[in-house]
């Protein structure tokens, strides 16, 4: 093995991925299985999850699935439990996530605290709740995926962009908890990418045109383009970058004129 390959290498480490079965979630479960990890995929769509994760194992990788919606406390209790009774954890990607649409006026109440429920509540309970076997494993990378909108004000989704800013200042605050225990904490923030997630922004063209011109490279993301982050602040790679937000977002954020 080359030294760029040892030092990207995952063989032999476990990881999470929670929303793994479409979009993202399955692009950097994809990623972590490539690089060698053995990746626990957790996804709310049960028949979805296990047959993706068959699909997986038919090509020789190394994958379990757990079905759970983490806007439930019991069985996101019940998800910790069955990772906890495993020998190590490594990585631990936080990236599931939900969206709802609605004018300030009107924004229900449910659709608030569902936001908060799987996008915050969620990763820091798995984050809580997992990291002493991170520990007893030697140490290891929480990766949340926050968003541009952790940055950036958009219209009709107040608790989207709220959840996101919480999630990204929710980082700092584990990477300064875990940091002594060997474990660092980053965020990944996408963009506008083409996912299901964004699917009403893709089909409308005048949509997906201004989208793809906000950014520098011209293009919307494909899911691929996540591959390369998350394989670094999950490998040795990044063995002393935590609390750090890295923005994958074709240079959204970058661009004035």
């Amino acid at each position: 093995m080359s030294y760029l390959d040892s030092l990207f290498s995952l063989e032999g480490k476990v990881a999470v991925v929670t929303g793994a079965a479409r979009g993202l979630g399955l692009a950097m479960t994809e990623a972590l299985l490539k690089a060698g990890a053995h990746v626990i995929m957790v996804g709310s769509n049960e028949q979805r999850l296990n047959e993706t994760a068959n699909a997986f194992q038919s090509d020789g990788l190394s994958v379990s699935a757990i079905a759970c919606d983490l806007g439930s406390r019991e069985q996101l209790t019940g998800l910790a439990g069955s990772i906890l009774a495993r020998e190590r954890l490594d990585v631990l990607v936080n990236n599931a996530g939900v969206t709802f649409t609605h004018e300030l006026s009107e924004y229900p109440d449910d659709a608030w605290s569902r936001t908060f429920d799987v996008n915050v509540e969620a990763p820091f309970q798995l984050a809580k709740r997992l990291s002493p076997l991170m520990k007893e494993s030697g140490g290891g990378s929480i990766i949340n995926i926050t968003s541009i909108g952790a940055e950036l004000g958009f219209p009709n989704n107040p608790a989207y962009g709220a959840a996101k800013g919480a999630l990204k200042q929710l980082t700092r605050a584990l990477a300064a908890d875990l940091g002594a225990d060997g474990i660092r904490v980053n965020n990944i923030g996408p963009g506008y990418f083409k996912t299901d997630m964004a699917q009403l922004s893709w089909n409308d063209p005048t949509r997906r045109r201004a989208r793809a011109e906000r950014t520098l490279l011209g293009r919307w993301g494909e899911p691929d383009d996540l591959a390369g982050a998350v394989v670094f602040l999950a490998s040795d790679a990044a063995g002393f970058i935590t609390g750090q937000s890295l923005y994958v977002d074709g240079g959204w954020l970058a661009k004035g004129l």
